[in-house]
């Protein structure tokens, strides 16, 4: 496995989206949620296995880690993963400063930063002309922030945010400009009635 120190972005390898989707949801045992970010984020997850603890964002940019951090603070037992873009979360970048603010032990962020606004015809976001998301984090005071230095290194972050004790943790990976594995169900209903089944806690009898 290759190492990388936390700020150095450059020597990251650049790896592909759905690759790691599959990587992450292939380690999800124990009913995770996951809320993937708008376009490309969330087809990927859709194509890695629809499970209902997932929620597929339609067409709000910047809001999948905020909604992240309203589930994993309602249910601190339930370990949570926010899947965005980089365009997406620059919209909403303060929400970092929140979750560390918050420190919710069973949050992690992962970011996919292909300097580019993909969805939309590519135009470049501003990680394209120097803006380091995990240096913009670690500021915000999420201070376990970490460059994936390759695939290895990535499922070894993910397994360390499963361990649930030293969140919350923001994992940021450079990935290519791949075409997404197939395309969400667009039913904004169903999405959001199936995540509610997802994650409801169980009946208490009695």
């Amino acid at each position: 496995m290759t190492t990388i120190s936390n700020t150095e972005r450059g020597a990251a390898k650049v790896m592909n989206r759905t690759d790691l989707t599959q990587r992450l949801v292939a380690r999800l045992h124990k009913d995770e949620a996951v809320v993937g970010g708008i376009g490309h984020t969330n087809w990927d997850l859709w194509a890695s296995g629809q499970r209902p603890q997932n929620f597929y964002m339609l067409g709000s940019m910047g809001l999948a880690a905020p909604i992240a951090l309203g589930v994993a603070v309602a249910q601190p037992d339930r370990m949570v993963f926010a899947l965005e873009g980089d365009g997406s979360l620059l919209m909403q970048v303060g929400a970092l400063a929140t979750i560390a603010t918050v420190e919710p032990a069973n949050l992690c962020v992962i970011v996919w930063d292909n300097e580019a606004f993909h969805i939309t015809g590519g135009q470049k976001s501003l990680t394209a002309t120097g803006a380091d998301i995990v240096a913009m984090a670690r500021g915000a005071g999420l201070t376990n922030s970490t460059w994936a230095a390759d695939e290895a290194h990535f499922e070894s972050l993910v397994d360390e945010a499963l361990g649930g004790t030293t969140g919350p943790r923001l994992i940021a990976a450079r990935i290519d400009m791949t075409k997404p594995a197939g395309t969400t169900d667009r039913d904004p209903v169903k999405i959001r009635l199936n995540f509610m089944s997802g994650i409801a806690p169980p009946d208490k009898e009695g």
